[in-house]
């Protein structure tokens, strides 16, 4: 039971702080739409981890292209499906949105990881999950939502290479340093929630200085 609240419950509670963060909360239809687009994204991706990483003689020495498909096929969900809707309609809402599309990846990666790989050590893997996979899912997708967000509602067009291009290097990165020295994993993991904070902290200060929600989108 314990095992499951972790792997599941983790997710959940980290979506539910940003959704509750959202001075102007989003529908409910659309939050549960954008978390389980999140959780089908999961089958490309792993069509082609498959492919470019698990197939490979040594597939660890290729971890780091998960980076690449995972969070490109985000991006493609945020792009194609959240954009052109009318409930997206203010910065914050790229976080919120951008958040639930990877933690419904994540929560589905999780259960696989925990119950499918590795049904001996469930308990290990979901604690040490929650510790690190999940929040840095979770910092990949305010990362790409705020990048967004600065494209379509500042029209800042560099801001839509940041968007995709951030998040792929920093999942990278983060894949690259799980077989390598912890403690530059856990320099790397606080330097990027210290990031994370203060892109997510500035939307916050910026939202809280609204009247209303609606914004004109640019893009």
């Amino acid at each position: 039971m314990l095992t499951f609240v972790l792997a599941v419950g983790t997710p959940l509670l980290i979506a539910l702080y940003f959704i509750k963060s959202d001075k102007f909360p989003e529908p409910q239809d659309l939050i549960l739409k954008t978390f389980f687009l999140g959780v089908l994204i999961t089958i490309p991706a792993g069509f082609l981890n498959g492919i470019l990483i698990w197939s490979q003689p040594n597939p660890e020495k290729f971890s780091f292209i998960a980076g690449i498909t995972e969070e490109s096929l985000k991006f493609l969900a945020l792009y194609w499906y959240l954009k052109p809707k009318v409930e997206f309609n203010e910065p914050m809402d790229a976080i919120v949105y951008g958040v639930l599309i990877s933690l419904g990846f994540a929560t589905l990666e999780n259960i696989e990881y925990v119950y499918l790989y590795n049904p001996d050590q469930s308990l290990v893997i979901s604690i040490m999950r929650a510790f690190t996979a999940i929040p840095l899912h979770s910092m990949c997708g305010v990362i790409m939502g705020f990048m967004f967000g600065f494209y379509i509602f500042y029209g800042l067009k560099k801001y839509l290479v940041y968007s995709i291009l951030i998040p792929i290097i920093i999942h990278s990165t983060y894949n690259f340093l799980t077989d390598q020295n912890i403690l530059i994993f856990l320099v790397y993991m606080i330097s990027i929630i210290f990031y994370t904070s203060k892109l997510f902290l500035q939307i916050k200060k910026l939202q809280s200085t609204k009247l209303t929600e609606a914004q004109e989108k640019i893009f």
